[in-house]
């Protein structure tokens, strides 16, 4: 069965996945001119242990790498949920 940190673990992938996919369908979306995802719906989803997801797709689908905040910003999310990640696992 599962113990709280493969739980844990299983829910971070399940929504880096989630936001990976939503970088592919905003590209694609943009590539055809449709409607599109809102940037503050992947800085959303980003702040709830999803910047890693967002980070890859926007490297793999080569989508939101032009503005310099989008970068940046999904970046220093990472660096603080890795910070935060690393803290809880030293106090456990």
């Amino acid at each position: 069965m599962f113990d709280n940190f493969s739980l844990f673990f299983a829910l971070l992938a399940a929504i880096n996945l989630m936001a990976f996919i939503w970088v592919g369908i905003d590209k694609k979306r943009s590539i055809q001119n449709s409607e599109r995802v809102p940037e503050v719906y992947l800085f959303f989803i980003s702040i709830f242990f999803a910047s890693l997801g967002v980070f890859l797709g926007m490297l793999f689908f080569r989508h939101k790498t032009r503005k310099f905040y989008f970068p940046l910003g999904i970046g220093l999310l990472i660096l603080e949920q890795s910070l935060l990640l690393i803290l809880i696992s030293r106090t456990i």
